[in-house]
């Protein structure tokens, strides 16, 4: 019996093709196959911080609809706002200054998802600075946030935020009680990155994903092992992917899932090419380790 077509539909983010300008990104996706991109919001993917950002965002969308790509909007650029501090400033920031430079960035990727039809707006918290406590980080991430909300919630885009290791908002708990204290805004949704649950949370990925289902706006997906934050090409680490794309379908789940492997842009033509196979093999639940992979 031949496998039933899946209905994921899957992307690769731009964090992953910094070498390459984005228009020839773009290209070598669609060429590939691929559903969507994972666009990153980067001084040489779409610079937010540029002039001209709406006149260069139109110039985008058209070409994804010439190519016939989907996207989400990426706000995880490392250095776009500060060139000495990775990550920052951010919404946790002592300084208000400082957390006002990374919510106009945060607006401005709002307006950027909505000119583009975006699925949705992807963020994180940021770590909890120095001489900061977590009593007083969460109420402060709440506040930089609630403009966001409400500038997402009045452009009908969604505001995914990401556990990400080693942040304030880390683990899927965490995100649970930052929708207590916004008190579950209907813009605000959830990024589920696939290699962060096997790394950090106490369920399996699979698991984790149906726990997950009823708030997902976006999913990151990679190979990864336990308990170390390192994102791997798919063979290379510990996840069984075939449960977690099953766990996905059945949970209705239709926005992007997106290969997030930011530390291989060296490479990220060939990932590319690599990735799309295996995710469309797990998906039909035949995936097999890619050749000369180390797992």
């Amino acid at each position: 019996m031949t496998p039933r077509p899946s209905a994921l539909r899957f992307g690769y983010g731009t964090n992953g093709l910094t070498d390459l300008r984005l228009g020839d990104a773009l290209a070598l996706l669609a060429d590939l196959g691929y559903d969507g991109v994972g666009l990153t919001l980067d001084h040489m993917h779409l610079d937010p911080l540029a002039p001209g950002l709406a006149g260069r965002t139109r110039r985008v969308a058209r070409r994804l609809a010439e190519l016939g790509l989907t996207v989400t909007v990426e706000t995880g650029a490392r250095y776009v706002l500060d060139p000495r501090r990775k990550h920052g400033p951010s919404l946790l920031d002592a300084d208000p200054r400082d957390r006002v430079r990374r919510v106009d960035l945060l607006l401005r990727a709002v307006r950027v998802a909505a000119d583009l039809g975006a699925h949705a707006v992807h963020c994180f918290s940021g770590i909890v600075p120095p001489g900061t406590d977590r009593a007083t980080a969460w109420p402060r991430l709440a506040a930089a946030l609630a403009p966001v909300l409400e500038a997402a919630g009045a452009a009908g885009v969604p505001l995914a935020v990401e556990p990400e290791p080693g942040h304030l908002l880390a683990t899927l708990a965490d995100f649970h009680h930052l929708r207590g204290l916004l008190g579950d805004p209907p813009a605000l949704g959830l990024t589920l990155d696939i290699g962060h649950c096997q790394c950090l949370e106490p369920l399996p990925p699979a698991d984790c994903v149906r726990a997950a289902a009823p708030w997902l706006r976006h999913v990151q997906i990679e190979d990864m092992r336990r308990p170390v934050h390192e994102h791997l090409p798919f063979g290379q680490g510990e996840i069984d992917f075939p449960p977690v794309l099953a766990a996905l379908e059945a949970a209705g789940y239709r926005g992007l899932t997106v290969v997030e492997l930011p530390r291989h842009s060296h490479a990220g033509p060939r990932y590319a090419e690599e990735s799309l196979p295996f995710l469309r093999a797990a998906a039909a639940g035949t995936a097999a380790v890619p050749e000369g992979s180390t797992a």
